[in-house]
């Protein structure tokens, strides 16, 4: 089937969709084919630093702030992640703002020539990485930082040698693509490793053996949570400790263990940061869908996506602060879906008992979990179906007591439809 590219049109998600029918598979792991398309774009070897993080949780947040801090000391930094909630524009960001959609288009005009020159399909994850290092390398950024979509060793994102490898955690994600143990996984993110990079594992649990191996191979200096740095919470502020350094730093938005991970990166980077910078990058560093607080009409919403088992702990941990800061709230209402490939039976155990009511339906993908395998999941608990999130999330608002939030989870895509909804009414 020989799809034509909407070369002659200004319409983004033109684009977008075009790119979600050019290749056979919406996942395909590899370099053989995105390369040669690199190549051709001259984006592989940029004039640039390059951080690269990697992991199973923690990968938004960490490369937000890393991002933010290095904007604060000066840099034109390029932000790349994925994936997105609200917008496709948000997956690629030049020093905090937004990519333009007439820059994204142009970017996948490029990409589009490049690939028909190669005579290679590309996969929309594939395409759209292109775009975004073509962006960066157009706007001569000084510093690409860049989220790893899946795995490590075969993501699109490992074409570019990294000047700092970061692996967050390893946890059993995308079984199916990465293998079912913690150290088949690790072994996908280890494949981030370059020759003697410094490297950052951030995981609170064991180094995995095939993380340390893959640093041996390469003589990367190895930079260990809990052995090569530390931090501790404060109240209003957070210390962050090497065996050689102690800053006193501002608690942040975000997770504190994925600000530390971010500072220990920058230490190791060789960038000029200045505590200063430090301070009001960790200050201003947000990401949307993280325990993000809505209030509509008066309505209290908390949107969050996270999707698995170390996700919905870290939210559950959130959620337990915010109740405590908000007593008048004592109950949770629960608009939630989930993809089938994720582990339903982990997410829905830890919050079932935190959850008064559940508010479900099936996401509108070819992933999606059916009600009745969400519901499975949600024995005696308070469920109620709808045909579709929108659905679900307007009954959830409709039956709303004074004393309720609503907690808004289990998939970035439920997120994605509850905020349009949210965008709606603010219309």
């Amino acid at each position: 089937m020989n799809i034509v590219a909407p070369l002659h049109t200004d319409d983004l998600m033109t684009w977008l969709n075009y790119w979600g029918r050019v290749h056979v598979s919406g996942i395909d792991l590899g370099l053989e084919r995105v390369l040669p398309v690199a190549q051709t774009l001259a984006i592989t070897q940029p004039q640039a630093k390059i951080i690269t993080v990697a992991g199973t949780n923690g990968k938004g947040s960490t490369t937000t702030i890393i991002a933010q801090i290095l904007k604060e000391a000066g840099y034109d930094v390029g932000l790349y992640q994925s994936p997105h909630i609200y917008r496709f524009n948000e997956r690629i960001k030049v020093s905090g703002v937004e990519a333009t959609d007439v820059e994204l288009i142009d970017a996948f005009v490029a990409v589009d020539q490049a690939r028909r020159d190669c005579g290679l399909s590309l996969s929309f994850f594939e395409a759209t990485t292109l775009a975004a290092f073509l962006v960066f390398t157009r706007r001569k950024c000084d510093v690409w930082v860049l989220e790893v979509g899946l795995g490590g060793r075969l993501d699109v994102v490992n074409i570019i040698d990294p000047d700092v490898a970061v692996i967050t955690n390893i946890g059993l994600d995308h079984v199916d693509w990465l293998g079912d143990s913690i150290e088949k996984i690790a072994k996908e993110k280890a494949g981030i490793i370059r020759p003697y990079i410094p490297t950052i594992f951030a995981g609170q649990q064991p180094l995995p053996q095939a993380i340390q191996n893959q640093a041996n191979i390469c003589h990367a200096p190895l930079y260990c949570y809990n052995q090569d740095f530390f931090y501790q919470n404060n109240s209003t502020t957070w210390t962050f400790s090497t065996p050689a350094t102690t800053l006193e730093l501002p608690q942040g938005k975000l997770a504190t263990h994925n600000t530390a991970t971010a500072v220990a990166a920058l230490m190791v980077s060789g960038l000029n940061v200045s505590d200063d910078a430090l301070a009001q990058g960790i200050e201003n560093a947000h990401l949307a869908g993280r325990f993000e607080i809505v209030n509509l009409d008066g309505k209290q919403i908390i949107l969050d996506a996270g999707h698995n088992a170390h996700g919905v702990e870290f939210l559950l941990q959130q959620l337990q602060v915010f109740l405590c800061q908000n007593a008048q709230y004592t109950e949770v209402i629960c608009v939630f879906s989930m993809l089938v490939d994720k582990d339903i039976e982990a997410v829905t155990t830890q919050l079932k008992s935190h959850i008064k009511a559940w508010h479900i339906a099936a996401l509108e993908t070819q992933r999606a979990a059916s009600i009745e395998q969400i519901t499975a999941h949600l024995h005696d608990a308070i469920v109620h179906t709808s045909v579709n999130i929108e659905q679900a999330f307007q009954k959830a608002l409709k039956t709303l007591q004074p004393h309720q939030i609503i907690l808004v989870c289990g998939s970035f895509h439920t997120l994605e439809t509850v905020w349009e909804s949210i965008a709606h009414v603010h219309e």
